[in-house]
């Protein structure tokens, strides 16, 4: 009998999957997550948030969560909108929160529903990252967190591939990826100046991210 319930809650949660990816492209919602249309509908969208505050940046969290969930393009753009909506503090605050609440739904999607599929898509990958996370634990995640060169995505993915507590990733995600959200948020803040996603990460700044990343695992 458990067994069966536990069958019908994956296909359940699969089946919604499915549909949120597919109404995604479908609907075409991409479009919406662009530098140029950030830019265009910024006055608006603040009109809008003045006047339903808690309706605006609650439905922009939840949005936020289920695309990071469903791991969905486009939250590099989302996260420049939180800074060029909500301002420094609390487009840091609620990109924070959702990123890694959204962050750690795509792990637990991926360790209960999608391990067959992203272990045979990641298989070569996961077996670094099994090492890594043996020898250092969370120092790992962290470091991976902090490195631009690691998509987002294929870090959810992959550790929900790995015994790492729910807990644990949650708490290492939500401090490993906040130098890089105030980077997003602070950037945002300015739309006017960027005219591409360079302006933001500078050689500097990565190099930063780095060593910051490796230093847990060297001391």
């Amino acid at each position: 009998m458990a067994g069966k319930k536990k069958r019908i809650k994956i296909i359940l949660l699969t089946a919604t999957f499915s549909i949120v990816v597919a109404l995604f492209y479908v609907f075409d919602l991409q479009q919406y997550l662009t530098l140029q249309y950030l830019k265009s509908s910024k006055t608006l969208f603040i009109s809008y948030y003045e006047q339903n505050p808690i309706l605006v940046l609650g439905s922009y969290f939840l949005g936020y969560v289920v695309m990071t969930a469903f791991s969905l393009p486009g939250a590099v753009w989302m996260t420049l909108g939180g800074g060029a909506f909500f301002g420094l503090l609390t487009g840091t605050v609620a990109v924070s929160f959702a990123s890694t609440i959204g962050a750690t739904l795509a792990m637990l999607i991926s360790r209960f529903i999608l391990r067959d599929w992203a272990q045979g898509r990641f298989g070569k990958q996961m077996q670094t990252i099994n090492s890594g996370i043996q020898k250092d634990g969370g120092f790992y995640l962290f470091t991976l967190r902090l490195l631009p060169i690691v998509p987002f995505f294929v870090i959810n993915l992959g550790m929900g591939l790995t015994p790492l507590r729910t807990f644990t990733f949650y708490w290492v995600s939500q401090l490993g990826m906040l130098p890089g959200t105030l980077v997003y948020i602070n950037a945002g803040s300015e739309l006017a100046k960027i005219e591409a996603i360079g302006d933001i990460l500078s050689p500097t700044l990565i190099g930063s991210f780095v060593l910051l990343g490796i230093f847990p695992l060297l001391v």
